[in-house]
């Protein structure tokens, strides 16, 4: 099939209008008539992502994270950017991202975190005027935690090695305001939507002393947006008969964690 019939089928679930105005959603390289066979998707673009998508005959990488922000100054081997473009251009393989135009859309980035969590009765935490859109929801769960129990299953469920979050009180957990990335922006309307807990990619060190009694959990950006990959296999396969979806055998998180400090 063409590139832009694929790409048609994701602006349905994810369209460009939704995305944030700062961001680069969309198709970041290649041709929209180009014959398009099969798909890598992940949740970054790498080196080694597009070496992946060549060893597995892979002619188009769909991703949540744009490779490209900013425009190129110059298409050369100066930065990871330029090398990924010119390996891509170079085996036939175009790259589409969609970012926040997925973060903000029904049954998106956030709607997948939601489900993991068994949340229900789930709203916008800041909704986009005049769409069924928004960034962040809020949630309601079926049953109160208490919360440490609720941050141990967080911690089980996303596979977090360190979950960094603000003191536990022994409060119950029933309303949980949610941000797949970096949701630190959207703190105040988890405390005006009264959510007892607030979960998300990363925060900001004085978000802890801000948080006027919600409970912050800060899952790591990478974890937080994993399961995007799933949710992008899925719809694919579903919405694109005859086009080969393959998952990223990779994880790009560039963060590691140390287990302990150091010995002096």
């Amino acid at each position: 099939m063409r590139l832009r019939e694929i790409i048609a089928a994701l602006e349905r679930l994810a369209p460009l209008r939704l995305q944030d105005e700062w961001d680069n959603s969309g198709l970041q390289v290649g041709f929209p008539e180009a014959e398009t066979d099969s798909v890598l998707v992940c949740l970054d673009v790498t080196e080694a992502i597009v070496e992946e998508a060549i060893e597995k005959h892979c002619d188009l990488i769909v991703s949540h994270h744009p490779l490209l922000f900013k425009a190129l100054r110059q298409v050369s081997d100066a930065t990871y950017q330029q090398r990924c473009v010119v390996k891509a251009l170079a085996a036939g393989i175009s790259i589409y991202s969609a970012h926040t135009s997925l973060d903000n859309a029904p049954d998106g980035v956030n709607y997948r975190i939601a489900a993991k969590l068994g949340l229900t009765d789930l709203r916008w935490l800041c909704p986009k005027e005049g769409e069924n859109a928004g960034s962040g929801l809020v949630g309601e769960l079926p049953v109160p935690e208490r919360d440490t129990d609720f941050l141990d299953r967080v911690q089980r469920t996303f596979g977090v090695e360190c979950l960094l979050h603000s003191a536990p009180e022994g409060r119950e957990i029933r309303r949980v305001a949610l941000c797949g990335g970096a949701g630190a922006f959207l703190l105040r309307d988890a405390v005006r939507a009264g959510a007892d807990c607030f979960l998300s990619g990363e925060f900001h060190y004085h978000d802890y002393f801000e948080n006027q009694g919600v409970l912050l959990a800060e899952l790591g950006h990478y974890q937080s947006e994993q399961f995007t990959q799933d949710l992008l296999l899925e719809y694919l396969t579903a919405s694109c008969p005859g086009l080969r979806v393959c998952r990223t055998a990779l994880n790009t998180n560039p963060i590691r964690y140390a287990t302990r400090l150091p010995e002096r």
